[in-house]
């Protein structure tokens, strides 16, 4: 999923993210401390959930600034939050699997990516590879855009920000069943989606 898949239609970047962008750029180093003042949190929420251990995290968020100092330019974010987030996750989900090499758990990190196994384009030994790549994410990404926006935000919460599915029914005020069906349902049609965007199935 793109960076442009976690928000709403027509959401403006703000200013102040404009301004950290052109200081990377620009190569102003403080791009890195502006960022790091605004997202911190933010990131290790992301890496948290999917490393579960502190230093871990730390390492990860540092390995994050690094990849946003070499990646900024040539890449112009349209949504600076966004991908960072997707720096953030795409760094802590490699560092996972080096850590459980080999171990299938069927825990909080592997169990969704499973589930995405029902589309067939994503259902190989390279799934996480295979989301990142761009030609995907705008095909998940115009699914996402057709979806109401309750049902577009569980969808990420669950296979981008991996969400347990208790914490998604918290969140929604639903119960952990309707989170399933939803999720069901949603992955149904995102196999409907792909056939039609041209993936073989």
């Amino acid at each position: 999923m793109a960076e442009s898949s976690y928000y709403s239609k027509g959401e403006q970047m703000a200013w102040d993210d404009r301004e950290i962008i052109a200081q990377f750029l620009c190569r102003d180093e403080a791009a890195i401390k502006n960022t790091v003042d605004k997202y911190e949190r933010y990131c290790s929420s992301i890496a948290y959930r999917i490393l579960g251990n502190g230093e871990d995290v730390r390492e990860c968020l540092n390995d994050t600034w690094l990849k946003l100092w070499e990646s900024i330019p040539p890449t112009v974010p349209e949504i600076l939050s966004a991908y960072v987030g997707k720096i953030t996750r795409n760094l802590a989900i490699n560092r996972y699997d080096h850590l459980h090499a080999g171990k299938r758990c069927g825990d909080s990190v592997d169990q969704p990516l499973e589930e995405l196994k029902e589309c067939a384009s994503l259902a190989h030994d390279n799934v996480r590879e295979e989301m990142d790549r761009k030609d995907l994410e705008e095909a998940i990404n115009r699914y996402l855009d057709g979806l109401p926006s309750k049902k577009r935000q569980i969808f990420v919460q669950r296979y981008f920000y991996l969400d347990e599915i208790y914490q998604i029914a918290e969140h929604f005020h639903m119960t952990e069943s309707a989170v399933k069906v939803g999720l069901h349902r949603m992955r149904k049609s995102l196999k409907i989606h792909l056939q039609k965007e041209g993936y073989h199935i």
